[in-house]
């Protein structure tokens, strides 16, 4: 590790427990079952990386999990377990860890693409299983940062990423269309591989942002970064 470098995290979280609210899924309840991380440096070179299962929610709640978006997964995420690629373990254990790669590479920047989303997922999480006894999954100095947010102010402003979209149909449904900012699209764009399918597992995800997240801190361009506002 080089103490003269700044360290980042990219995180991704799988889910279960949404609900349905008038014919739409409503995610602001879901609990995590997969969470993927690595730490990388801006360009985006990786310098550990994990992922882990969630044995709180995947293993006790075998009901809740038939709730997932990816449930149709779970076979091959035991495949995965029982392979090593993934580690099955409590909630509890993860977090630990998650804390103790923090510290040890001095990251206080952790990031999501759609950060809102995995940050209420994390806190839901930690909420529910302890019974609120802890609400806060992240330390207090940890800024958490929106991929989404920017590379919407980068890549997606670009002439070649809107002439991208408009040709192959990567536009919103808006009565004013615009550009779609998902990460599979965007890395669609940066690889220039149109059959690429986004995994929709922690740390396969995880990867494509952290190439995401390289491209937008090359641009050098002013952006939005946080999630609070804050940057």
């Amino acid at each position: 590790m080089d103490n003269r470098k700044t360290y980042y995290v990219v995180l991704d979280t799988e889910t279960a427990n949404g609900i349905m609210v008038n014919d739409k899924l409503d995610l602001t309840q879901s609990l995590v079952y997969d969470m993927g991380y690595a730490i990388i440096d801006k360009k985006g070179n990786i310098y550990r990386k994990r992922s882990f299962v969630n044995a709180d929610i995947f293993c006790d709640y075998k009901e809740m999990m038939k709730s997932a978006y990816y449930a149709e997964k779970i076979p091959q995420y035991w495949e995965d377990i029982k392979s090593g690629k993934r580690v099955l373990t409590t909630f509890f254990n993860i977090r630990k860890t998650f804390l103790n790669d923090l510290k040890e590479y001095n990251a206080s920047i952790v990031m999501a693409h759609n950060a809102s989303f995995d940050y209420r997922a994390l806190q839901n999480t930690i909420k529910y299983l302890t019974k609120s006894k802890n609400r806060y999954f992240f330390p207090r100095n940890i800024e958490i940062w929106d991929t989404l947010k920017m590379s919407q102010d980068t890549i997606c402003k670009q002439k070649n990423y809107i002439d991208f979209c408009l040709e192959h149909g990567y536009m919103t449904k808006h009565k004013t269309p615009r550009v779609r900012a998902t990460a599979e699209i965007i890395y669609r764009y940066l690889t220039q591989n149109i059959d690429f399918i986004e995994s929709h597992t922690g740390l396969e995800d995880v990867l494509i942002e952290s190439q995401i997240f390289a491209h937008c801190m090359a641009q050098h361009k002013k952006m939005r970064k946080s999630l609070f506002n804050r940057a």
